[in-house]
């Protein structure tokens, strides 16, 4: 799939010297949705802003869909949406004039059939003549989404889209990102809320620092880097470790009834045969034993705690 977004040795450099962007390269691919997960100060904001022309990057270069944000900055724009972290908007304006003045922004003419899509799928429609001081935060929020929209973007940068709203707008929210997505639009995903990450994309980015850690397949990254956990819940309660358990390195629960077993899928053998003969032979009676696997926020922190180190 060709790339639509293309980062090239990007840097930010502020006065007094902070580096916000460290030579960033990034290639994002038409249709795909990448989440781009990293601590407060990482650098996301930054990157989005320089891309979408908010703030000049001091050296290095990128290009949507082949335009130069820099050269080409009015064709670059045209095909990006953004939506900021802050709700900023015309307090005494309506919703849909809100709307219709973005597009306007873009030079388009009015489409009111369109204007009506985007409310309607934002549920939207039942506030187009409220004003936006009257709406409550969710739903400003969702007026940002629609002023992003209305040009019809082919780029859509959302920048912690669900930063404080309900659990209700969120699933909304990752429901319209699939529509998106289906409609061939690429969308790049700030958030500190890891599970949209996991629910909703393609790709992981992981920035920290102004630097690029990894990007990666969100499957195959948590594949390679995610570890298994082998969980088994006991008939009755251990006093104490046995000591020819020590090897498996188990961890034993408070109330002596689970022990849990980490183990890495990657390895030549998970080492869970020979622990069931083990425990078999201490004549240790399981009630249950269940699996889980590393969620993308433990390999998210662990990745950030080691480029810490």
């Amino acid at each position: 799939m060709p790339s639509i977004v293309d980062v090239n040795n990007l840097s930010k450099v502020y006065d007094g010297g902070f580096e916000a962007l460290k030579s960033v390269s990034l290639n994002i691919e038409k249709g795909e949705i990448l989440a781009l997960l990293g601590p407060n100060g990482a650098g996301k904001t930054t990157l989005i802003s320089a891309l979408c022309g908010i703030t000049t990057a001091t050296s290095g270069s990128a290009a949507i869909d082949g335009h130069d944000i820099e050269t080409n900055y009015r064709q670059a724009r045209q095909l990006i949406g953004l939506v900021p972290q802050e709700i900023a908007l015309e307090p005494f304006e309506s919703v849909m004039n809100t709307v219709r003045f973005s597009r306007g922004l873009f030079g388009l003419k009015r489409d009111d059939a369109l204007t009506e899509k985007i409310l309607r799928q934002l549920s939207l429609w039942d506030k187009r003549n409220s004003r936006t001081r009257e709406l409550s935060g969710g739903m400003k929020r969702r007026v940002l989404i629609a002023k992003a929209l209305c040009h019809e973007p082919r780029v859509l940068f959302l920048d912690e889209p669900t930063a404080g709203v309900d659990v209700e707008l969120r699933r909304d929210m990752w429901q319209i990102v699939e529509g998106l997505k289906a409609d061939g639009v690429t969308i790049i995903l700030t958030t500190h809320y890891i599970e949209e990450a996991e629910a909703i994309a393609d790709r992981v980015a992981v920035i920290n620092k102004g630097e690029i850690l990894l990007v990666e397949d969100k499957s195959s990254l948590m594949t390679r880097m995610g570890r298994k956990t082998l969980q088994i819940d006991l008939t009755e309660a251990l006093g104490e470790m046995p000591g020819s358990l020590t090897e498996y390195e188990l961890v034993l629960s408070e109330d002596g009834q689970t022990l849990t077993y980490h183990y890495d899928t990657r390895g030549e053998g998970t080492g869970i045969t020979r622990l069931l003969q083990a425990l078999s032979k201490e004549g240790l009676s399981l009630r249950d034993i269940h699996t889980s696997q590393s969620s993308l926020e433990e390999i998210f922190i662990s990745m950030i705690q080691e480029g810490a180190a």
